[in-house]
């Protein structure tokens, strides 16, 4: 096959397995998913959904997330990877968010990267779930994919990616996202992996990894 064509199946697989991919961290707005996604750092979507509705029922807004004290914001999200500094970032996020943007989540890819606690990833998925903006956002399930996939050298997230945007057609960015986050988490995960669930490893992926796994 040549890439074009396994770019292609790699599309019509996933489309086929899921048509109407859900965004697997709860929010009502661009706000709360923005906090939602930069909880998630180092944490499970699973384990974020757990404590975000305690959060939101107390601050769901920068300035309700504002005006509480540090040790309030640590205290409702206990239980969730590098609590203190999250804590942190969610009220320093907040002050950024009234005093630079009016208490409005900018829809600005680089406007978003100045908040704290938010990183190159963490605004992509925002503007690609929350505007509707073409972004590719790669978490560890995609970085993992696409080089099983032989699509990209997994030399770092950021040539991962890269190549994503450059192999897929920009309008399928935003739902490709998640569908190949929910094909890794459920066809190709990192830990008790199995070929002979891995329909597009199997059809596409990289010899010296299907050879390793196959012996």
């Amino acid at each position: 096959m040549t890439k074009a064509e396994k770019v292609q199946f790699v599309i019509d697989t996933l489309e086929e397995i899921y048509p109407n991919p859900p965004i697997a961290l709860e929010h009502q707005d661009p706000y709360t998913l923005l906090v939602a996604v930069a909880l998630s750092a180092q944490t499970t979507d699973k384990k974020v959904n757990e404590i975000t509705p305690r959060l939101f029922a107390v601050a769901d807004s920068p300035k309700k997330m504002a005006n509480l004290e540090v040790e309030e914001i640590k205290n409702l999200i206990q239980g969730i990877g590098l609590t203190n500094s999250k804590a942190k970032n969610l009220k320093i996020m907040a002050e950024q968010l009234i005093h630079d943007f009016d208490g409005i989540v900018p829809n600005d890819i680089q406007k978003l990267e100045t908040l704290a606690g938010v990183g190159h990833k963490t605004a992509s998925v925002v503007m690609a779930q929350a505007f509707g903006v073409p972004a590719f956002p790669v978490d560890t399930h995609i970085h993992r994919l696409m080089w099983r996939w032989n699509l990209s050298n997994g030399k770092n997230v950021v040539q991962t990616e890269m190549d994503a945007k450059r192999l897929f057609p920009k309008h399928l960015w935003n739902k490709l996202h998640l569908q190949i986050i929910w094909y890794g988490r459920e066809y190709s995960p990192a830990r008790g992996y199995r070929l002979e669930k891995d329909i597009i490893t199997q059809k596409i992926g990289r010899k010296s990894f299907v050879d390793e796994i196959s012996r």
